[in-house]
């Protein structure tokens, strides 16, 4: 079987949803959402979130932290959607990613396990892999076939990075692994002329190391900085590390008591023989590959240009005061915001293919932070303490770009 190398006209549109309904998780504990009341319970979030997701009709579906699949699994093939779901080793919950019957057919699948992937072709096992913290985080990879169109179709990622805000390194490590995955699944698949969607919970902001790296921006030193704070070796890696043992605390903090979730506690400093990447060889795990390109970013991005949002939409940029050509500066303000975080961590990316390229013809608005100040969730406002994101794209081959 050889590679498409033709693709026709196609109009695709995804979604992208952190669903997060499993009941022993932290959503259950009201001291981190005091503001969300009976919404917290998961028969009054349950059908707010199914009815979120199908309203928007996509016709590929990327969710993350999913469980209680007996209850959705029901809701999605109703609505005509099969699926592909995958969790990380010993995980309740898991990566989801369905799309139209239909539309399209499944013909090939890969989980990425970031914990056993290798990023160094010398040392020790442990250096080989080069990771900071076990995490059991994964990704899941499908290639999806058009019915209409022999050929072609397109290659659809999900994921769900680490969340600990102070492993800056670790997140960076896990992009760049997914991404020179999703190019060797497309290569196993004899598919490397289709193009890709890779969407989900990446935990990071456009500020982020992981952000620039995947969209072919510069590391900027603070940046850097992160990424040096958070090159550290868990004791989920190295059992001898001591409980209670700080490996480093973000030093924004100016003395005063620091944020818990921003400091790394039972780790020690990495050293040479551990194997976790330098900046330099950071970047080059990235090298090589085309930049992913933000449907989001770019959405708004022209919706200002053309002056279609007209003061409307705030943006992450707004927020930071971010330079306007900054990649990632369009991003949505938020799309997760609670009473105790706020921050922008979802996004829709698009990888173009040698024939052709994707165009961003719409997408979802994110909610305003006037209508979530209350926190997340919220009864008749969004069952997730996450925004859907949800983008229009059309495939146009290169011979059709004028």
């Amino acid at each position: 079987m050889g590679d498409s190398t033709k693709h026709s006209h196609a109009y695709y549109r995804a979604i992208s949803q952190s669903h997060d309904l499993e009941s022993a998780r932290p959503m259950s504990c009201p001291e981190l959402f005091p503001t969300s009341s009976n919404a917290l319970k998961v028969g009054l979030r349950e059908p707010m979130i199914h009815a979120e997701v199908l309203s928007h009709e996509a016709d590929i579906l990327c969710l993350q932290e999913v469980d209680r699949l007996e209850r959705l699994l029901p809701v999605l093939e109703t609505a005509g959607y099969d699926h592909t779901y995958a969790a990380g080793l010993g995980k309740k919950h898991g990566c989801l990613i369905a799309y139209r019957k239909d539309k399209y057919s499944k013909v090939g699948e890969k989980v990425v396990q970031y914990d056993l992937q290798e990023v160094r072709e010398d040392g020790s096992e442990n250096a080989r892999i080069g990771s900071s913290h076990t995490t059991r985080n994964i990704g899941s990879l499908v290639a999806l076939a058009r019915l209409d169109a022999e050929g072609d179709g397109l290659v659809v990622a999900t994921t769900h990075l680490f969340w600990h805000p102070a492993y800056a390194y670790e997140r960076a490590r896990q992009a760049g692994i997914l991404m020179k995955e999703t190019l060797r699944f497309q290569e196993a698949m004899h598919r490397k002329g289709w193009p890709c969607i890779i969407a989900g919970d990446f935990n990071f902001a456009p500020n982020d190391p992981a952000y620039s790296l995947l969209v072919g921006d510069i590391l900027s030193p603070e940046q850097c900085r992160a990424l040096e704070l958070s090159r550290v070796v868990h004791v989920s890696v190295d059992p001898s590390v001591p409980i209670g043992h700080n490996g480093a605390v973000d030093d924004e903090s100016n003395g005063t008591e620091a944020d818990p979730d921003r400091v790394i506690n039972n780790a020690r400093p990495a050293t040479p023989s551990d194997g976790l990447l330098s900046d330099l060889e950071m970047v080059d795990l990235f090298s090589g590959m085309a930049r992913l390109r933000s449907a989001y970013d770019e959405g708004q991005r022209r919706g200002r240009e053309i002056g279609a949002l007209n003061g409307a939409i705030e943006t992450f940029g707004d927020r930071l005061s971010v330079l306007p050509v900054k990649p990632g500066a369009h991003e949505p303000m938020f799309t997760s915001y609670t009473h105790h975080w706020k921050t922008t961590l979802d996004y829709i990316f698009v990888l173009d293919a040698p024939s052709g390229q994707f165009h961003v013809t719409g997408y979802a608005s994110p909610h305003r932070t006037e209508d979530v100040k209350a926190g997340l969730p919220q009864a008749g406002i969004c069952g997730s303490d996450h925004f859907s994101l949800c983008a229009e794209l059309h495939f146009v081959p290169l011979d059709r770009i004028m």
